[in-house]
Protein backbone atom coordinates (compact mmCIF):
# COMPACT_ATOMS: atom_id res chain seq x y z
CA UNK A 1 0.00 0.00 0.00
CA UNK A 2 1.45 3.24 -1.15
CA UNK A 3 1.58 6.50 1.63
CA UNK A 4 -1.53 7.94 2.14
CA UNK A 5 -1.82 11.10 4.40
CA UNK A 6 -3.99 11.23 7.25
CA UNK A 7 -3.23 14.23 9.45
CA UNK A 8 -5.20 16.78 11.46
CA UNK A 9 -4.56 19.16 13.69
CA UNK A 10 -7.53 21.09 15.36
CA UNK A 11 -7.53 23.80 18.29
CA UNK A 12 -10.47 23.87 20.15
CA UNK A 13 -11.86 23.82 23.70
CA UNK A 14 -12.34 20.40 26.21
CA UNK A 15 -15.62 19.89 26.33
CA UNK A 16 -15.58 17.68 29.44
CA UNK A 17 -12.61 16.28 32.20
CA UNK A 18 -10.93 13.82 29.85
CA UNK A 19 -11.94 9.82 30.99
CA UNK A 20 -8.72 7.48 31.48
CA UNK A 21 -8.66 3.86 31.79
CA UNK A 22 -5.76 1.44 31.44
CA UNK A 23 -5.95 -1.66 28.84
CA UNK A 24 -5.16 -5.55 29.84
CA UNK A 25 -1.67 -4.85 28.93
CA UNK A 26 -1.02 -1.70 31.05
CA UNK A 27 -1.62 1.22 28.49
CA UNK A 28 -3.08 4.58 29.52
CA UNK A 29 -5.81 5.65 27.01
CA UNK A 30 -7.69 8.68 27.84
CA UNK A 31 -10.94 10.24 25.76
CA UNK A 32 -12.06 13.62 25.56
CA UNK A 33 -14.06 15.74 23.23
CA UNK A 34 -13.09 18.51 21.49
CA UNK A 35 -15.18 21.23 20.89
CA UNK A 36 -13.95 23.55 18.13
CA UNK A 37 -14.93 27.44 16.39
CA UNK A 38 -13.68 29.32 13.33
CA UNK A 39 -14.27 31.23 10.46
CA UNK A 40 -13.17 29.76 7.23
CA UNK A 41 -12.89 30.40 3.84
CA UNK A 42 -14.91 28.86 1.32
CA UNK A 43 -15.93 29.47 -2.24
CA UNK A 44 -14.81 32.93 -1.70
CA UNK A 45 -17.65 33.48 1.13
CA UNK A 46 -16.57 33.62 4.72
CA UNK A 47 -18.18 30.48 7.38
CA UNK A 48 -18.66 29.86 10.79
CA UNK A 49 -17.66 26.67 11.13
CA UNK A 50 -18.58 24.34 14.55
CA UNK A 51 -18.26 20.98 15.64
CA UNK A 52 -17.11 18.50 17.99
CA UNK A 53 -14.60 15.27 17.68
CA UNK A 54 -14.05 13.00 19.88
CA UNK A 55 -10.09 12.51 20.90
CA UNK A 56 -8.44 9.16 22.20
CA UNK A 57 -5.10 9.91 23.75
CA UNK A 58 -3.07 6.55 23.98
CA UNK A 59 0.19 5.64 25.61
CA UNK A 60 2.20 7.13 28.45
CA UNK A 61 3.72 9.85 26.65
CA UNK A 62 0.31 11.87 26.32
CA UNK A 63 -0.40 11.36 30.23
CA UNK A 64 0.97 14.30 31.30
CA UNK A 65 -0.95 16.88 29.14
CA UNK A 66 -4.06 14.88 29.93
CA UNK A 67 -3.37 15.41 33.42
CA UNK A 68 -3.35 19.26 32.96
CA UNK A 69 -6.30 19.30 31.10
CA UNK A 70 -10.52 20.40 32.87
CA UNK A 71 -13.48 21.60 30.97
CA UNK A 72 -12.94 24.33 29.50
CA UNK A 73 -8.83 23.97 28.86
CA UNK A 74 -7.63 25.54 25.43
CA UNK A 75 -5.59 22.98 23.85
CA UNK A 76 -4.31 22.31 19.89
CA UNK A 77 -4.67 18.12 19.63
CA UNK A 78 -2.33 17.24 16.34
CA UNK A 79 -2.95 12.93 15.14
CA UNK A 80 -4.84 11.11 13.28
CA UNK A 81 -8.39 9.97 11.82
CA UNK A 82 -9.78 6.45 12.86
CA UNK A 83 -12.95 4.87 13.31
CA UNK A 84 -13.68 4.87 17.11
CA UNK A 85 -13.88 1.48 17.53
CA UNK A 86 -13.27 -1.86 15.36
CA UNK A 87 -16.73 -3.18 15.26
CA UNK A 88 -18.06 -3.84 11.91
CA UNK A 89 -20.15 -1.04 10.50
CA UNK A 90 -18.43 1.49 13.12
CA UNK A 91 -18.01 4.27 10.71
CA UNK A 92 -17.85 7.02 13.83
CA UNK A 93 -14.55 9.07 13.17
CA UNK A 94 -12.39 10.03 16.56
CA UNK A 95 -8.39 11.75 16.42
CA UNK A 96 -6.05 9.84 17.49
CA UNK A 97 -3.87 11.90 19.36
CA UNK A 98 -0.21 11.70 18.74
CA UNK A 99 0.49 15.35 20.43
CA UNK A 100 -1.34 17.66 22.96
CA UNK A 101 -0.43 21.31 23.51
CA UNK A 102 -2.06 23.52 26.07
CA UNK A 103 -2.80 26.82 25.26
CA UNK A 104 -1.66 29.20 27.99
CA UNK A 105 -4.64 31.05 29.33
CA UNK A 106 -4.26 34.91 29.81
CA UNK A 107 -3.58 35.97 33.61
CA UNK A 108 -6.85 37.89 34.90
CA UNK A 109 -5.70 41.40 36.38
CA UNK A 110 -5.98 41.58 40.49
Amino acid sequence: MSSVENRLVISGVVDSKPQTRNTPAGIPISRFVLRHRSEQSEAGMRRQIQCTIGVVAAGAGLQEAIKQLHQGSEVSVAGFIGRANSRTGEYRLVLHATAIKLKPQPHSAP
